[in-house]
């Protein structure tokens, strides 16, 4: 009680920063519009709005928040970047502007760098690189990344994370779990959201964040995984050299993959850039169940020789093969609107009440997907369909598994990197073939594998 207390009053002292910084952004006037809040609190922001909103505030409520994010420093952008994994909770359309949340921040000194260095390698620098260029190539809120060039001649990578950041990352979960129990004192409304859960997922996931040695097994799992697959490359990672706060991975020479000019202008065939990418994203998501979880466009290169190579792998996803072939089955049912085969499969799945009405259950999924799933299915975004479905699943009091909110987010982040590829890209026709080959040939296994996952599967979504 007494560390829950000191938690909660930390909170209370940081509280007017937090405000000020909300208000100026206008994020308070977006929070004074949502009706469940008590009236009271709404009064509050509309007052506060009025007094402290900025002339460049934002009129999207997702930019405004991000905004404010933004300036509140490392572990806020960090807490927004979770929360947009959070569908079920904040919506699809907000969780969409919480992913493009920008992670950059000025790079720390090269003289830090090089000491972090020897101090992860316990020699001199120049032991291990032949070459070490001081300016970073990137400066984000957890680590930086330097390039340079092994005693062996190979041109690496080396990430570093910030000094003291652990304890920084530290400092501000203790404050989002206070804050999540003071909301939820302030406004009983808002418990149907599950902050402190939300809270909880965010620490699961900074803490493989801050520890490289996790992103360097992941992505030797991702390239073992892909290493026979037709246009794609994982980078080597220097396992020997890596820590838990260096890591050195393969340099990669290429072009964003959303710089659809420069490809163009290097004479990369566009079309089949975006079905080496729906092809991985299919083989990641389905056949291995292990997936990159942070595909945005700065982390998807194209090689000179027209192949995809993806980097940093501190955020993966994973689906066991039951979450696989459930989900397998619901896009197909949502690709073919057939909404009350998706509330029989999640019936099927144990994952409905006995009090919920199929009828009710699939007439509230039409209600949100049909006026998607009626447009040309080239401008169908399932990622925005998947997590409206996740929030009617919330309402429905199924719970919702972490995994499948953290698959909505890179559904949508794939589906944004093919548009921009090509705008009439359909991504799902693509993968529609491979999803009904995955089944067909997995069938007999699957109906064994269902008889034994039984009453299992009421802990997923």
């Amino acid at each position: 009680m007494l560390v829950r207390a000191i938690a909660i009053g930390r909170a209370l002292f940081r509280i007017p920063t937090i405000a000020w910084n909300l208000g100026r952004a206008g994020v308070l006037g977006h929070l004074a519009r949502i009706h469940w809040l008590p009236a009271w609190l709404r009064y509050v922001c509309r007052l506060l709005d009025r007094i402290v909103r900025s002339r460049s505030a934002q009129a999207n409520a997702g930019a405004a928040l991000c905004q404010a994010l933004a300036r509140l420093g490392p572990g806020f952008i960090k807490f927004g970047q979770a929360l947009s994994t959070r569908a079920d909770l904040i919506g699809p359309q907000l969780g969409q502007s919480l992913a493009q949340l920008q992670d950059r921040l000025p790079p720390f000194s090269p003289t830090r760098a090089r000491q972090l260095v020897e101090d992860e390698t316990g020699t001199i620098l120049d032991t291990l690189f032949a070459e070490f260029d001081d300016v970073a190539v990137a400066a984000a809120s957890i680590a930086q990344v330097h390039r340079a060039k092994l005693r062996d001649g190979r041109e690496v990578a080396v990430k570093l994370l910030r000094p003291n950041i652990e304890k920084r990352m530290q400092s501000d979960t203790a404050l989002f779990y206070a804050l999540a129990q003071i909301f939820e004192l302030l406004a009983s409304g808002l418990r149907r959201l599950h902050l402190v859960e939300a809270v909880e997922q965010f620490r699961r996931l900074s803490e493989i964040e801050l520890d490289l040695r996790l992103e360097a097994a992941a992505g030797g799992r991702l390239a073992q995984n892909l290493r026979n697959d037709q246009g794609i490359y994982v980078p080597w990672i220097d396992l020997e050299h890596s820590t838990q706060r260096m890591l050195i991975v393969e340099w990669v020479d290429g072009i964003r993959i959303d710089d659809v000019g420069a490809l163009e202008a290097a004479g990369h065939n566009v079309g089949q850039i975006t079905e080496y990418a729906a092809r991985s994203f299919f083989n990641q998501v389905f056949r291995d169940g292990f997936f990159h979880a942070d595909m945005h466009p700065g982390n998807i290169f194209v090689r000179a020789d027209g192949i995809l190579v993806p980097v940093d792998f501190g955020i993966m996803g994973h689906l066991d093969f039951a979450d696989r072939m459930f989900l397998a089955r619901l896009l197909n049912a949502m690709l073919e609107r057939d909404y009350d085969m998706v509330a029989k499969l999640h019936n099927d799945a144990g994952m409905l009440n006995d009090n919920v009405s199929l009828h009710h259950f699939a007439q509230s999924i039409r209600a949100v997907a049909d006026p998607v799933m009626g447009k040309p299915l080239g401008e169908v975004s399932l990622g925005i369909v998947l997590g409206q479905i996740l929030q009617i699943a919330t309402r429905f009091e199924i719970e919702v598994q972490s995994q499948f909110n953290l698959l909505q987010k890179t559904m949508m982040m794939a589906e944004g990197v093919a548009r921009q590829l090509n705008p009439k890209a359909d991504m799902w026709q693509l993968a529609r073939p491979l999803a009904k080959n995955w089944m067909e040939n997995d069938a007999g296994f699957v109906r064994q594998a269902e008889t034994l996952i039984g009453q299992d599967r009421k802990r997923h979504v």
